[in-house]
């Protein structure tokens, strides 16, 4: 029986990535899967199929423009454009899709017209091709039914705009064959995307939240106009409910997605009349506000709340989707502020029992919860867990923020290490991160920008957000940090106090708090000197001038045990480095060290850009304070009250100033 990981890049490939994809349908989303693809995979070839010309040029256009708009906002060089560009060709004849390993159909949501499609795909492509079906809403069941080989074949729902949009619910249906959705779920993360597993019903996962979210505020209109519904709505998403439906033109989506479920699951579900009479609503923009009387705005809160917290349970209870990824979901793919799970928590059981008691009264057939409220909260939301033979490894999964570490994460990862670190069957854990960009990309600043001027309050925060680092320290079982990408900052920090370190080749890693006018407050200032002396001199130039160091130069130089070249050997390397330090002490030094003199160095950092003498003056007095301490919980004091200190400064209101508002600090006038 084959394991699956909550990790996709934990199992071993079972075929490459795709070489060849042909995307029948380039209308909205199509000319925007295939974006996505060759910017991921630049040698991929690529094919867009359509029954009209116009439609092919349109795409062509759009793709190119697409590529010259990256170009000129700085996110592609010229030769990168042109390797995303290469290899794209348009077409009205099928026959062009022969070659193709991967078959990706996007066309109108018609179950007649998919079948037709796809009978006409498997005339054509070898028996090996993947074929799978963008459909929003209509189960793989139907629409691959008159396959002859519907293993083949399954559902990937992608979410616009498709090329940045990371979401895609991958439907497990009982049809497809054994390693198909685990395949498309490596192919999805290792590209960039963020794959959901979903059960093969109608709406699959998140289509069922966003429609009836919609409908919901449609059948409000009856007492409140579309820009007071979006007003209140705005506290839970981005962007109102009738902003979406212009933007997206999706009256008619409603009006399809709706009538499918009604007609599967209860005349609940029917849906508004008033889809079919308007083609747009009369709404602001994300962020424009209009008055609502007090007497309306807790009604449509509370249906509003009321709908998405019936969905979510019902498709908890039914088993359409995980926990972790419907809340995930909902934040990525519909740009839900929280996931509807930790809303219902942050509201407490008794108010979210009260709203949806409320739902189900006003709107009968709503399913309510099967069971407890609190049965639903009891999963991890921000990391995955996965057993490696004997070894526990940790995925850091937080792809909207580079898996960046906030207090709620740092909570989970320390939960799941006490619970299993004296568990004899245990040897050990592996922390990585999700995907195959970033590894951590610091930490969230959190609460920080509201201690600017208190030192001791912001010394007490880095002691705070130090209680997993701590931990590391004292433990006996190792931890092995497994960088998959990208190191930054307080990311680095959990790294350097893992018993040890191994890194894809592309890896690197960086310190970037003086380029927010700070220190760094957690031990980096303190501990890479006493594990890798050899390298004191490059963490001179890390912490004061926030160099880049890269994993193969770290590996020279003792700080990274070994290198990989994809993520899966990556884990492998670090289970087998968590056998090999079994037993072992730890190597920080506990008493005083020597360090290579802290020669004067240019408040500049790689970039040209001006740095804070204030702040390198605070570092410099911090790391020679903690390598003359006599212990290592004395010289991690000594960062802690360091870092309190360059709280105070002009230079970290800047620079903390400058993070918040995007845009570059100018330390020239704070010093």
């Amino acid at each position: 029986m084959n394991t699956r990981y909550a990790n996709p890049l934990l199992a071993a490939p079972t075929r490459p990535l795709p070489r060849h994809v042909a995307i029948l349908g380039a209308g909205s989303i199509g000319p925007d899967i295939g974006y996505y693809l060759k910017s991921a995979l630049p040698g991929l070839a690529l094919t867009l199929v359509d029954v009209a010309q116009p439609a092919v040029d349109a795409a062509l256009k759009r793709f190119a423009g697409y590529a010259a708009k990256a170009v000129e906002r700085g996110k592609l060089r010229a030769n990168e454009a042109a390797a995303v560009l290469r290899d794209v060709h348009g077409t009205i004849d099928y026959d062009a899709i022969r070659p193709c390993d991967w078959v990706i159909e996007a066309a109108t949501e018609n179950l007649e017209l998919k079948r037709s499609i796809f009978a006409d795909v498997e005339a054509r492509v070898a028996a090996d091709a993947i074929v799978t079906s963008n459909t929003s809403s209509l189960p793989a069941s139907r629409i691959f039914s008159r396959m002859r080989h519907p293993g083949r074949a399954t559902v990937t729902h992608f979410f616009a705009p498709a090329w940045r949009n990371p979401a895609v619910e991958v439907v497990d249906w009982p049809g497809a064959a054994p390693g198909l959705v685990d395949h498309l779920r490596r192919v999805f993360c290792a590209t960039g995307k963020l794959p959901l597993v979903t059960a093969d019903a109608v709406c699959f996962m998140l289509d069922r939240i966003f429609d009836n979210w919609c409908n919901e505020a449609a059948l409000l209109l009856d007492r409140a106009t579309a820009a007071e519904i979006d007003t209140v709505a705005s506290e839970f998403v981005h962007a109102g409910p009738f902003y979406v439906l212009n933007l997206a033109r999706g009256n008619p989506i409603i009006v399809e997605t709706n009538t499918l479920q009604a007609d599967e699951e209860g005349e609940h579900y029917r849906p508004a009349p008033v889809f079919r009479s308007v083609d747009g609503w009369i709404t602001g923009a994300p962020g424009r506000r209009v008055d609502v009387a007090p007497a309306l705005a807790p009604a449509i809160r509370d249906r509003l709340l009321g709908v998405l917290f019936s969905q979510a349970v019902d498709i908890l209870d039914r088993g359409i989707g995980s926990a972790a990824d419907l809340d995930l979901g909902c934040r990525i793919a519909l740009g839900f502020r929280h996931g509807p799970l930790a809303l219902m928590q942050a509201l407490g059981q008794g108010e979210a029992a009260r709203v949806l008691d409320r739902f189900v009264h006003e709107r009968p057939g709503m399913p309510g919860p099967r069971r407890a409220l609190s049965d639903y909260q009891g999963f991890l939301r921000h990391v995955t867990v996965d057993d490696v033979d004997d070894v526990k490894v940790i995925t850091l999964r937080r792809p909207e923020a580079l898996n960046a570490l906030h207090d709620d994460m740092t909570d989970e990862i320390l939960a799941v290490i006490r619970r299993h670190e004296a568990d004899e069957a245990v040897r050990g854990f592996v922390v990585t991160g999700y995907g195959a960009k970033a590894f951590c990309a610091g930490a969230d600043i959190g609460r920080f920008p509201s201690l600017l001027g208190d030192a001791d309050a912001s010394a007490q925060y880095a002691r705070d957000c130090s209680r997993l680092l701590v931990h590391l320290d004292t433990m006996t079982k190792p931890v092995v940090a497994a960088l998959n990408g990208l190191a930054l900052g307080g990311g680095l920090e959990l790294a350097l106090r893992c018993r040890s370190i191994v890194a894809v080749r592309d890896a690197w890693l960086q310190f970037p708090e003086i380029t927010l006018g700070i220190v760094p407050g957690i031990g980096a200032m303190v501990v890479p000197y006493r594990r890798w002396p050899q390298a004191a001199a490059v963490f001179h130039d890390m912490l004061r001038r926030a160099e880049k160091l890269d994993a193969a130069r770290a590996h020279a130089l003792g700080i990274v045990a070994a290198l990989a070249d994809d993520p899966r050997e990556l884990v492998v390397r670090a289970v087998r480095q968590v056998r090999a330090l079994a037993g072992m002490p730890n190597d920080v030094a506990a008493g005083p060290i020597a360090i290579p003199p802290l020669a004067p160095v240019a408040a500049v950092g790689p970039d040209g850009l001006a740095l804070s003498p204030t702040a390198i003056a605070l570092m410099e007095d911090a790391i020679r304070g903690a390598a003359a301490a006599s212990t290592l919980a004395s010289a991690l004091e000594i960062g802690y009250r360091a870092f309190g200190a360059s709280a105070c400064t002009a230079a970290a209101r800047e620079g903390i100033g400058a993070f918040g508002e995007h845009r570059r600090a100018d330390f020239t006038k704070t010093g």
